[in-house]
């Protein structure tokens, strides 16, 4: 019995004691102004030049040229045909 009245009084002032305390503050850092830009930075170096590509492939046969003017007739002109 006398652990009992001790316990009891522990607990009343224990809780009485909670009660008197001031609740904690917070204390939160407001960010301040953002500050100037920083300076630019050097230029970048020229990159490599790339491989050279593969050939295209050959274009398709035009189309047929006109027919020619006729032949005009010669005079005393003669034509020697040798075959090949």
């Amino acid at each position: 019995m006398k652990y009992s009245m001790v316990f009891v009084a522990l607990m009343t002032v224990i809780g009485l004691g909670a009660c008197d305390r001031q609740p904690a503050t917070t204390v939160v850092a407001v960010p301040g102004p953002a500050g100037p830009p920083g300076a630019t930075g050097p230029a970048a170096q020229k990159g490599a030049t790339g491989a050279t590509g593969d050939t295209g492939t050959t274009g398709s046969s035009g189309a047929e040229g006109a027919q020619g003017e006729p032949g005009k007739a010669g005079g005393d002109t003669t034509v020697i045909v040798t075959p090949k």
